[in-house]
């Protein structure tokens, strides 16, 4: 019996000893900490919502049909009779280019915004031809100049479009100016640019290849009411040497000029996202 208390005591020893060297060969190791957490950044997400700047540049094609005036007795110096004067119409096509400014407000997938432009345009010539009658020119009448070309133009319009990312599809309408130059200043008797007004609709589609620049094409179809005051029809020779205006009151002329243009646009957007 002594002798197995004898030889538990020494096992129980014998096992603390050992308990107390591994905690101090613990201890001594170098400590390793648990790694980091990883840290996620979320991805920015794009947004067209922002002002906006750019240039254009492109091709329009016109067409004009600038109607008719008819001239009463007694209206031209030395003629009797009345006639009608015949305005033909002033096709065209050209270049067309110029700036926008606008602002886009993004709320979910939909796109709402406002843009204004001004436009330099090449549609057409300034003058349209006219079929006078024969005692007209016997007469020396030379007919007024007709502003049938294009010029410039501008446009302010709402746009309403959805997103699909960084890419946009919208339509486009509103309110829409323009004019050209119809040649009678040499008369000295009339403004020699014809501005009009009218209506603007068209569509687009751009695309936002950065954070700060898009690209896109986009087709606008203008109307623009003349409003071509035929008051002023031209000239005959004066008695002294010279011209004379001849004027047939109310004789104001509302026919409509409209053309197509397709162009390509470049925007710097304000803003990183």
């Amino acid at each position: 019996m002594l002798m197995k208390n004898h030889l538990l005591g020494l096992l129980a020893a014998t096992a603390i000893t050992t308990l107390g060297f591994s905690a101090a060969s613990a201890a001594d190791l170098p400590y390793r900490a648990a790694p980091p957490a990883p840290v996620f950044s979320a991805v920015p997400v794009f947004t067209w919502t922002g002002f906006y700047v750019g240039v254009n540049a492109g091709y329009g094609w016109q067409d004009s049909n600038d109607g008719s005036v008819f001239v009463p007795g007694g209206t031209i110096p030395g003629v009797a009779g009345g006639g009608t004067i015949v305005y033909g119409d002033d096709n065209g096509d050209g270049f067309v280019g110029g700036g926008q400014i606008g602002y886009n407000y993004q709320i979910g997938s939909f796109v709402l915004g406002l843009e204004a432009d001004l436009q330099w345009a090449d549609l057409g010539g300034n003058n349209g031809t006219a079929l006078v009658p024969a005692a007209f020119t016997a007469a020396g009448f030379i007919p007024a100049g007709t502003a049938g070309g294009i010029d410039w133009f501008g446009t302010v319009r709402a746009r309403a479009g959805v997103a699909f990312g960084q890419a946009l599809i919208y339509a486009t309408g509103g309110f829409a100016y323009g004019g050209a130059d119809d040649d009678d200043d040499e008369f000295g008797v009339v403004n020699n640019d014809d501005v009009r007004t009218g209506w603007v609709l068209g569509a687009g589609v751009e695309y936002a290849f950065t954070n700060n620049l898009t690209l896109g094409v986009e087709g606008l179809w203008v109307n623009l009411d003349q409003e071509n005051n035929r008051a002023f029809i031209g000239t005959v020779p004066a008695a002294g040497g010279g011209r004379t205006a001849v004027f047939v009151p109310g004789s104001d002329d509302d026919e409509d000029n409209e053309f197509f243009v397709a162009r390509a646009k470049l925007n710097f957007k304000f803003g990183t996202y």
